[in-house]
């Protein structure tokens, strides 16, 4: 007896061991696509010897010396790279002056060619025709090799000649007096019309050359991209107005929209209510400030990455960077524990809140998919897939549009329906590392940042009327948050380690609203007209719903279905307005499910000895009495236990939770 009461005090010991290993279990670093930090965290391996550290023990930036600036950059005093589109552009993007110490001045919207040359318009520069002594107006670091180089296309676009050797260049660039195709025959037959053929890949009109040809467009058009025609907004061409804009007869008149008042001397756009915060993060915390006061306070003393906000509820959502843990916290109450929500097998790179439909999506850059989940985590399923990296994401749910960024090899920005059908590119051309996104949801526009060519643009919902806002001002090198209130917009730079914000418009109104902020991550504002009410807009095709919209995460695609209460009193008592069934996503862990079984082994090798010993020792005189052992549900809402798997059946609990989501 002595000696079987060891073995089962060893047993169970071992067993809690174990258990208490898998609870604590924290997944090993991919090796080819994170870097391992010295505290064990990871990060992604695009962050290792970038000047910045993003592990809290700075080893991703150690035994870096070897590390300087690459082919087509610049390299600054400062030890910063920038690229070579900056140099000599009238802007201190050194921060230190070295990029502009040598350069003659030419005044904005000019191109410097150099201390002893000329300054050139814009329109002048990547057009194909060296201007520049040097050349430099047309270097391939400059213009891009997209521009320099015909792409290999199968079947080439309308806008597009097709070389002979099965290249695609541009329409505009056949007889140019200058060979884009290798084998040079864009400049054959030049004179020839080429508007016979395909319009010349003119959408609109084709103008016929004695060399070459052009595309013009109706006097309410403006000609984009040499060949398309699209509408002009007076508008967003004038673009004066913060929100409502009104056209008639060649003026134009500003509103507001409903929660927002007019500034009677400026004629700004003011949100009615309490003042909007400032939320963002660094590498003290998640941080609350009012935006017109300098003092904040810190809500969590942990290191996040991207943001999101459930406004009406206050309730902050953040994910460590890098990491697949998803945590909330109450915007009302001081520096407390967070509570997971979801934790998932990818990393989470960036993040939103859907308020109408109470979903919450992300992207993840180094699985390359969009996921979307409940807000309470308790069903989650991957949206879109196949993306090269997929790095921002962004929400309109009063039109039902989901955006997102691709900063990956064919950078672009693109759109679709809530439920990731529908996709659309918005943005394609002069793109090159869109890291952040953010609406302007008054007005209809989409902004984000290019890392790659340090400036903030912005189109339309259907990725026309395009416009550069802000460029490279000494505080737009790397940023990492972005949002649009009022009349600015808002970043976090982690190069000058600051907060800023400037004119939505023009750029102009530059404020750095905080300083020497440490690692500054994510950027929100907090007001709630930045989530006003509205209907539910789901089904297909993609209508507003005045009824009730059904959300099932669990087909092959999720669906969302706006039902009538007299069909829910026809078919059943009730019918839910969200529905929701969680799978047993415990279990797809392979390294959970190993540590599964074997508690399950030493369980059942333990009562294999004690039956054994029980039958010896007693079975003369008593019979075998078989207990029953049940696993109590945890209550703990954001963990659901699993049935253990026995070896003769395998019961997979699946929970249907629903929701009511009333159309207004």
């Amino acid at each position: 007896m002595g000696h079987l009461g060891a073995v089962f005090l060893l047993v169970v010991g071992l067993s809690f061991y174990i258990w208490g290993a898998a609870s604590h279990f924290v997944p090993a670093c991919h090796q080819q696509r994170e870097f391992t930090c010295s505290d064990g965290a990871c990060i992604s391996t695009l962050k290792v010897c970038d000047g910045h550290a993003d592990c809290e023990d700075r080893s991703d930036e150690l035994h870096c010396s070897h590390v300087w600036c690459t082919k087509g950059e610049f390299a600054c005093q400062s030890r910063r790279c920038i690229s070579m589109d900056f140099l000599c552009n009238g802007v201190d993007d050194c921060a230190d002056g070295s990029d502009e110490a040598s350069c003659m001045n030419c005044t904005a919207g000019f191109f410097s060619c150099g201390p002893s040359d000329a300054c050139l318009p814009r329109n002048r520069v990547c057009d194909r025709q060296t201007d520049c002594r040097d050349g430099r107006d047309e270097t391939e670091e400059l213009c891009g090799l997209a521009q320099t180089l015909p792409q290999a296309s199968p079947r080439c676009a309308a806008s597009e000649f097709p070389c002979k050797n099965g290249h695609c260049i541009r329409h505009a660039w056949r007889c140019d007096h200058s060979k884009d195709c290798s084998d040079g025959s864009d400049e054959e037959n030049c004179d020839q019309d080429e508007c016979l053929v395909n319009n010349g890949g003119c959408s609109h009109h084709c103008v016929d050359q004695p060399m070459g040809f052009f595309c013009r467009c109706p006097d309410n058009m403006k000609l984009v991209r040499d060949s398309q025609c699209e509408e002009v907004d007076v508008c967003l061409e004038r673009d004066t107005c913060d929100q409502l804009c009104v056209h008639n007869n060649g003026s134009l008149t500003c509103e507001c929209q409903e929660g927002y008042r007019t500034n009677a001397t400026t004629g700004e756009c003011k949100a009615e209510g309490d003042e909007a915060q400032l939320v963002f993060t660094s590498s003290k915390g998640i941080q609350l400030k009012n935006i017109s006061r300098s003092e904040y306070m810190e809500l969590a003393p942990h290191v996040p990455g991207p943001l999101a906000v459930m406004i009406s509820n206050r309730t902050l959502y953040w994910a460590q960077q890098g990491r697949g843990s998803i945590y909330r916290i109450s915007l009302d109450r001081k520096p407390q524990e967070a509570v997971l929500v979801l934790k998932v097998q990818d990393s989470v790179t960036s993040m939103v809140v859907d308020w109408i439909h109470q979903l919450l999506y992300w992207t993840s850059i180094e699985m390359g998919w969009v996921s979307v989940a409940f807000l309470d985590g308790s069903a989650h399923r991957r949206l879109i897939t196949g993306l090269d990296k997929p790095s921002a994401v962004a929400v309109d749910p009063l039109r039902g549009l989901l955006f997102w960024a691709d900063c990956g090899v064919s950078p672009k920005i693109e759109s679709a329906g809530l439920d990731g059908c529908d996709r659309k590119a918005l943005v394609t051309s002069s793109i090159r590392q869109p890291v952040a996104i953010s609406l302007d949801m008054p007005r209809q526009l989409l902004y984000w940042f290019d890392e790659g060519m340090r400036r903030i643009s912005r189109v339309n919902l259907d990725g026309r009327q395009r416009k550069t806002v802000v460029e490279s001002n000494g505080y737009l090198d790397r940023a990492f948050g972005l949002s649009v209130f009022e009349g600015f917009v808002y970043w976090s730079d982690k190069v000058t380690r600051s907060i800023c914000r400037a004119n939505k418009h023009n750029g102009t109104d530059l404020q750095a609203l905080l300083s020497n902020v440490t690692s500054p991550g994510g950027v929100l504002i907090i007001q709630p007209v930045l989530q006003p009410k509205g209907p539910s807009v789901c089904g297909r095709p993609r209508a507003v719903c005045h009824h009730k919209c059904v959300i099932d995460l669990l087909t092959q695609g999720p669906k969302f279905s706006c039902v009538s209460p007299e069909i829910g009193r026809n078919k059943t008592e009730e019918i839910p307005a969200i529905s929701r069934s969680v799978p047993a996503t415990a279990l797809s862990d392979p390294t959970f499910l190993g540590i599964l079984s074997l508690i399950v082994f030493l369980s059942v090798l333990l009562l294999g000895m004690a039956a054994w010993w029980w039958r010896k020792e007693f079975q003369p005189y008593r019979s075998l009495t078989v207990q029953s052992f049940s696993l109590k549900e945890s209550q703990d809402p954001l963990v659901i236990q699993e049935p253990p798997m026995g070896s003769d059946t395998h019961i997979v609990k699946e929970t249907l939770l629903k929701r009511d989501l009333d159309g207004e």
